[in-house]
């Protein structure tokens, strides 16, 4: 069912001190078990969490779980919901500062990591050292050289021990505890090697004895990796940065009380509703507003993915964060700060990126247990290697630090996330807004997908589809007789009547004197039309209208009728009277126009596998006509709203996974039902209530790449969880010593700890590659 709305709206929090899978799981399942607390979610790559009340909870549960966080060794603060833009700067900011830091502490220890590694494994690649660090010739100074560059390494990566053995205390092990304990093992073995040997205990025999370089490479690398990741996360957040860039910081405030006063350049934040604003050519709209004057063109490319700019004119809407063409627009401010559309849609985009998927629960399962796993497999293979090996004492100890490093819950724990984050940015950016994990996940997997007829698969506004002359005066065209009915209907609201007087607008036919107006609603429109000095009567209407006036629906007439209704269009009859005789002069047909992208769209969703299904409240014989255009083989005619979501119950009973594309009013209860409800709007109207996903770009399109974006977007992350989980299952065996076992080598722990931290870079990096997922058409 659709998963858009809860009974309880979240507590949203800002989570710091987390480091991989592990913390993240340690959170949920410990808030999770609070009194008051009816679900939690954490997201790692976003460093947030969300937590819904249970029902009748305390006023001080914000307080209680900000305690109970802080007890687990992280820190909570309750997140800004206000203003989206400051929070997201604020959050760049800290990411910034982050990585600046990582950056300091990197290069110190890339500084003393690499003389080290020189020193320790130099003469082992046939590298030449001075003899004063020969540890042939002079074991102590080679021992103490080494110990020298290693405790700065250690010291400048003391985070990784504060956090891990705190972790350990706390009986809530992490990533840095297994780094804390292999590295700290390496480092302690080598140290009491290194007392020993300046005792006079055999000092060249300890010399050649150290994994110095095994703890400060160890960190280095780890610190690489980090520092790598960092930088790919907040590149992840890229999209979203960008829509934030939409709204410019001024706008250029007029004076309605003095038209000739200059424009005042006004900070946004002092832009109120009711403002009259300048927008100038090429300028970016600050507010949502209403035009006043002037004619241009707006091009919301960065909103809603469409690249053709949108005619406006007075009465239009803009929407912030779009782009004035070459014309000058005044306007009227009707929604600002955190009201805008532009707003909503970050807001909404904000909490999908912070929103788990359902497939993200195995990786948090298997994260939650990883670690105290990890350590006891470490041990085992090190106490086996010990006891039923005649191999050295170095060799356990190897294999305990290669165990412990290699393994890395992060990339478990990013597997998800990061795709979602980047994949529902992404999906902003093409007017796709995907508004929860849980959506994006079932999207991918929809086998029926309901479409509404008007306004889906329609333009949802009558066009005027031809003109045919009966028994008209002689001498008149079609041209003529449509001029006069547009005159004529120039007087009513009818969507029919619009669609008549723009048809001759756009042929540029002139309007003509009317009086005498007299309405039938439901049924026609009546008075008396002046052309060429000759005053007529004429009528606009149905076949009962004609019939009540006396007309006679001749056989002819009958039959273009018959064809009319076969082809789902509707008929106007037109009747002329001119002193005292009445004729039906002709039928102006109309249609609901098909969109001209429904037939391919309709074309590749079957060639996707999924079965498209119409549902209309529209007659059967319409509904044929236009599923005939479209390329629908499955229809369902003369639905209410309440059979329509009927319809998708009964979809979901034969175990099919349903989707529902509809403009969000009179689809509401469909669009509630269905597993994944799709809401059409505008980059100018989004609903942020109606659907899981809301399609901002006008047309099916849209349809198609939120489908194949939620398809990318779930492949990215099996890809993501596949590698994640395969690089443990096959690198843990190979720490432990089974290669080893069969006369093969061992296992590194430098190689073992860069593998570590370049997993987690490829699995981000690979989330990456959804950026440039391209628009379906």
């Amino acid at each position: 069912m659709s998963t858009t709305t809860d009974k309880a709206c979240p507590l949203r929090f800002d989570i710091s001190g987390m480091h991989c899978a592990a913390c993240s799981s340690r959170i949920e399942r410990v808030v999770g078990r609070m009194e008051g607390v009816e679900k939690i979610s954490v997201n790692l790559a976003a460093a947030s969490a969300e937590v819904w009340p249970g029902d009748g909870q305390d006023s001080d549960l914000q307080q209680r779980i900000m305690e109970r966080v802080a007890s687990l060794g992280f820190s909570a603060a309750p997140a800004a919901d206000d203003d989206a833009a400051r929070q997201f700067e604020e959050g760049k900011a800290r990411a910034a500062a982050d990585i600046q830091a990582r950056l300091r502490r990197l290069l110190p220890m890339v500084a003393f990591a690499v003389p080290l590694l020189v020193i320790s494994m130099g003469h082992m690649l046939g590298l030449p050292l001075p003899q004063a660090l020969d540890p042939h010739l002079s074991p102590r100074a080679f021992m103490l050289a080494q110990l020298v560059l290693t405790l700065p390494v250690v010291w400048l990566g003391r985070h990784f021990y504060v956090d891990g053995i705190k972790a350990l205390l706390r009986k809530a092990p992490a990533m840095d505890s297994l780094v804390a304990v292999g590295t700290g093992a390496a480092f302690l073995f080598s140290l009491g090697n290194t007392l020993l040997g300046l005792a006079g205990s055999e000092p060249m025999t300890r010399a050649m004895n150290l994994y110095y370089e095994s703890c400060a490479v160890l960190l280095t690398m780890i610190e690489f990796g980090q520092y790598l990741e960092a930088v790919a996360k907040r590149r992840a957040g890229d999209a979203m940065g960008a829509l934030m860039s939409l709204t410019p910081e001024t706008a250029l405030r007029l004076n309605p009380d003095d038209a000739a006063a200059a424009p005042e350049e006004t900070p946004l934040a002092q832009v109120r509703v009711g403002d009259h604003l300048l927008l100038r050519p090429g300028g970016r709209v600050p507010v949502d507003g209403t035009v006043l004057t002037g004619k241009s063109a707006v091009d919301l490319s960065l909103l809603t993915g469409e690249s053709i700019p949108v005619p406006i004119g007075p009465g239009d809407k803009l929407a912030a964060g779009s782009v004035n063409g070459e014309g000058s627009l005044t306007f009227v401010a009707d929604a600002v700060g955190g009201n805008t559309r532009l707003a909503r849609i970050i807001r909404l985009v904000r909490e999908a990126q912070g929103s788990k998927a359902p497939i993200a629960r195995l990786a948090d399962r298997v994260s939650f247990y990883f670690v105290p796993a990890v350590m006891v497999i470490a041990l085992v293979a090190a106490l086996a290697w010990l006891v039923f090996s005649s191999e050295p004492i170095t060799t356990p100890l190897t294999i305990f630090v290669a165990v412990l490093v290699m393994a890395c819950p992060c990339a478990m724990g990013l597997a998800t996330p990061m795709s979602i984050m980047v994949g529902t940015g992404r999906g902003a950016q093409l007017g796709v807004l995907i508004k929860n994990g849980a959506a994006l996940e079932q999207a991918g997997h929809i086998s029926v997908l309901a479409v509404d007829k008007t306004g889906t698969l329609t333009t949802g506004k009558p066009v005027l589809t031809g003109v045919t002359l009966l028994d008209a005066p002689e001498g008149m065209d079609e041209n003529t007789l449509l001029g006069m009915a547009a005159s004529l209907e120039a007087r009513s609201e009818h969507p029919l009547a619009l669609a008549i007087v723009g048809a001759a607008r756009e042929r540029n036919l002139a309007s003509l004197p009317v009086d005498d107006v007299q309405v039938a609603p439901g049924m026609g429109i009546s008075g008396r039309v002046k052309l060429d000095g000759v005053d007529y009567g004429l009528a606009a209407g149905n076949r009962t209208f004609m019939t009540e006036r006396g007309l006679v629906v001749s056989e002819e007439a009958q039959q273009k009728l018959a064809l009319l209704a076969e082809a789902g269009q509707t008929p106007l009859l037109l009747a002329l009277e001119k002193n005292g005789s009445t004729s039906l002069a002709g039928i102006l047909a109309l249609a609901d126009a098909l969109r001209p992208e429904s037939a391919s769209v309709v074309a590749a969703l079957r060639g996707m596998g999924v079965r498209v299904v119409m549902l209309t409240g529209d007659n059967e014989r319409t509904a044929k006509a236009v599923a005939a255009l479209a390329g629908v083989e499955e229809i369902a005619a003369g639905l209410l709203p309440a059979d329509k979501a009927a319809y998708v119950r009964r979809m979901q009973d034969e175990g099919h996974v349903v989707g529902m594309v509809g403009d969000g009013i009179n689809d509401a209860p469909a669009l509630a039902a269905a597993n994944v409800g799709m809401a059409v709007g505008t980059g100018v109207d989004v609903s942020a209530e109606a659907g899981d996903i809301v399609l901002m770009r006008d047309g099916m399109e849209a349809v198609l790449t939120a489908l194949a974006l939620s398809r990318a977007t779930m492949r990215n992350i099996r890809q993501n969880l596949f590698w994640a989980f395969g690089y443990n299952v096959l690198g843990l065996p190979v720490a432990a010593g089974l290669l080893h076992a069969f006369g093969g080598p061992m296992l590194s722990p430098m190689l073992a700890g860069t593998a570590m931290a370049l997993s987690s870079v490829s699995v981000v990096t690979n989330a990456l590659r959804l950026r440039f997922f391209k628009i379906m058409r």
